[in-house]
């Protein structure tokens, strides 16, 4: 937290309230990237919940650096991207309706409508599926499926 108000019961308020850290101004640049570094170094001790990467097929999923593979093939994703193809992979064979998806991406702003899913799912595919290879299927009327490795040259 970053604020002018330097009482002591402000400072204790604030770090109750949530704050990480509370700097009062003014304040020298180099202590704030000091405290910075810090509030970075706790939070990126804390594991993943989902920290064990997925393979299913050709596509590799590392959550811990949040990155997708095809093949030796880097795949540069959105940050929502990344998500919901960890969900649909975490499911791989089950369908994940549009709902479900929705709810599990809560913790981000999303729009009222749920289309956002859709569009990502899009990308996704672009990205992911070449020639004859889906991976993700649409279930009309339901939400996707992340086909397994024996399925998605059907």
């Amino acid at each position: 937290m970053l604020t002018a108000r330097t009482a002591h019961r402000d400072r204790i308020a604030g770090l109750d309230a949530g704050a990480d850290d509370y700097i009062p101004k003014p304040f020298a640049p180099h202590e704030l990237l000091a405290r910075i570094r810090a509030v970075l170094r706790r939070t990126l001790q804390i594991p993943a919940a989902a920290s064990t990467p997925v393979a299913i097929g050709k596509i590799r999923l590392d959550p811990r650096r949040r990155e997708v593979w095809k093949g030796r093939l880097r795949i540069d994703v959105t940050s929502i991207e990344f998500d919901i193809l960890d969900i649909l992979m975490h499911a791989a064979g089950r369908v994940v309706s549009r709902d479900q998806l929705a709810s599990d991406l809560s913790h981000r702003e999303l729009s009222a409508s749920q289309r956002f899913i859709d569009v990502h799912i899009s990308h996704l595919r672009k990205k992911l599926e070449t020639g004859n290879e889906p991976l993700i299927r649409s279930v009309r009327g339901v939400g996707y499926l992340f086909l397994p490795a024996q399925e998605s040259h059907t």
